[in-house]
C-alpha cells in the first residue's frame, strides 16, 4: 500500500496535536520555520543530512 507523503504527515500531525497538546504558537513557528528554512541557503544543507 502506497500513501502519499502529505497525507503520513497530516495524519501525524493531527495525532501529535490530538495526543500531546502543544501551544498554537508553538505549531505556528514550527510550520512558519520549516517554510522559511525550505526556501534559504541551508536547504541543501538540510537535504544531504537527511538523505
Amino acid at each position: 500500500m502506497n500513501v502519499p507523503l502529505w497525507l503520513a504527515l497530516l495524519v501525524v500531525g493531527v495525532l501529535g496535536v490530538k495526543l500531546i497538546r502543544p501551544p498554537w504558537w508553538l505549531i505556528a513557528v514550527i510550520l512558519l520555520g520549516g517554510y522559511l528554512l525550505a526556501d534559504s541557503l541551508l536547504a541543501p544543507v538540510i537535504n544531504s543530512l537527511i538523505k
